[in-house]
């Protein structure tokens, strides 16, 4: 994956960065609250030897050198700290002397330098006073031989005891910018890694590759379609609507030399939006001026009719079952070319009827009555009707919902249809992120519907009334000629 890739992740799981941010900070803060303030009391002592000449310097610099290492141990001694307890009780115990004081000694140098850190200001101080007299005293007495009265390294305080004035800890602005780096570094991981394990469909091209199939359409989401699911009135302008009119087109193009007539609509898992689907293309398609048959073969869950606003007591099952004849249930819809055929009652064995004998010559004969039959399936991973349903038509296409559904389970459902044989036409991604760009485009180019139309003369309209209703009644008569 490149750079990009990975910034598509990134923008993709925005919100895993932020919020690891912000509890990266949050938990720097209270780190930062929660800590007691620190300060630090130091003194610096010069080691030295009396020399005479420029040799002896030089030898004894030298010897004093190695000297200083051992001091640096001698300060944090058992000896050292008790001493420094027993002459000024602060509090402390010879341990916590200890564990609380610091040595540092500079290469090539005799500089030997304490520290001592203390959650109380006075007490640093005292306790490095205390300590520097102690240690001036404990030198002396180590480097002093037995038959001498002066010893033979000269230790002296050139700096200290001092103490901060103000805490060296906790530093809220170094702790707030190093805790949000963390949180930063860590919420890109985390994104990074989220979007890499996460195996839902996110893009038309993944679409593409896991169904092996052309992508036929990319309906953008809108909040309005949860009320109002179907492309008419004031959803007919909207940019859902536009998409789904390109979803006409390239369906009826998908194969100029061997075009699809019966089409079966289904999808990998329930509610992806095939039924809606289904309805807005049976929709689009009678508004070009197609003859369109809208079958509801979902048997166990069916929604057309729901949607459609329309009667589905009587449909498929009695048409299959022989009780009806197709011609008496097929119920037609607003003022356009398209008759709908409900589902029926629910059978107790939809798979099997939906594979007879009945429904192979019930579409066989719709497949002359109508310009196109669009019939809606059940999911393909629920059941086996829609591949019971689609191997009888002419094609098929597999609905997916953005950001709902796995690879593995749209390549599970395509790999059903092909093995099979059959003809999967194209792949349709709904509910999909259309970028501003696309939105603002439409947007520019979208019709506006004139809010009152001008008036014409009376008979101007009548006429246009009477050459409407014989169009109507000429379609309708057309539209009719369904098997009884």
């Amino acid at each position: 994956m490149d750079a990009r890739g990975y910034l598509r992740l990134i923008r993709r799981h925005w919100w895993i960065v932020l919020v690891t941010l912000m509890a990266a900070l949050g938990a720097a803060a209270v780190v930062t609250v929660r800590t007691p303030p620190r300060y630090v009391a130091s003194v610096t002592f010069f080691v030295t030897t009396p020399s005479q000449g420029v040799s002896t310097a030089y030898q004894g610099g030298f010897f004093v050198q190695q000297r200083v290492k051992s001091y640096a141990d001698l300060l944090t001694s058992d000896r050292l700290a008790q001493s420094v307890v027993a002459e000024n009780p602060l509090g402390l115990t010879a341990d916590q002397v200890q564990s609380r004081l610091s040595t540092s000694t500079q290469p090539e140098t005799v500089l030997l330098r304490a520290t001592f850190t203390d959650t109380d200001q006075n007490r640093a101080l005292k306790t490095v006073e205390t300590l520097s007299a102690k240690f001036v005293d404990l030198v002396q007495k180590v480097e002093t031989p037995p038959d001498q009265k002066s010893p033979l390294v000269k230790l002296e305080v050139v700096g200290g005891p001092r103490v901060t004035s103000s805490p060296v800890s906790p530093q809220p602005t170094r702790n707030l910018l190093v805790g949000g780096l963390l949180g930063l570094l860590l919420g890109l991981g985390l994104a990074v890694l989220r979007g890499l394990i996460d195996d839902r469909m996110r893009d038309a091209a993944a679409l593409q590759r896991a169904t092996g199939s052309p992508l036929l359409g990319e309906i953008p989401f809108e909040a309005a379609a949860r009320s109002a699911p179907l492309i008419v009135g004031e959803a007919a302008n909207s940019a859902r609507a536009e998409a789904v009119r390109k979803l006409r087109t390239n369906l009826r193009f998908v194969d100029v030399h061997e075009p699809a007539r019966v089409i079966a609509v289904t999808s990998a898992l329930q509610g992806e939006g095939k039924t809606t689907l289904s309805c807005n293309v049976a929709i689009a398609l009678a508004e070009a001026g197609w003859r369109v048959l809208l079958i509801d073969a979902d048997l166990r869950q069916p929604k057309v009719a729901h949607y459609l606003g329309l009667d589905s007591g009587v449909g498929l099952t009695d048409v299959l079952l022989g009780d009806v004849q197709v011609g008496d249930v097929v119920q037609r819809w607003g003022d356009k070319s398209l008759l709908v055929l409900p589902s029926g009652a629910a059978p107790p064995n939809p798979s099997e009827l939906l594979g007879s004998k009945a429904m192979a010559d019930l579409l066989i004969a719709l497949r002359e009555s109508a310009d196109i039959v669009i019939i809606d399936t059940a999911p393909m991973l629920a059941v086996t009707d829609g591949v019971v349903v689609a191997v009888q038509a002419d094609g098929a296409l597999l609905v997916t919902q953005q950001g709902r559904t796995s690879r593995s389970q749209v390549a599970t459902a395509a790999a059903a249809l092909h093995s099979v044989s059959v003809r999967l036409l194209g792949c349709v991604l709904n509910m999909a992120k259309v970028p501003k760009a696309d939105a603002y485009q439409y947007e520019s180019y979208r019709v506006t519907v004139p809010a009152a139309p001008a008036a014409v003369p009376a008979d101007r309209a009548r006429a246009a009334r009477h050459g409407a209703g014989s169009e109507t009644d000429d379609r309708t008569r057309e539209l009719s000629r369904l098997p009884r």
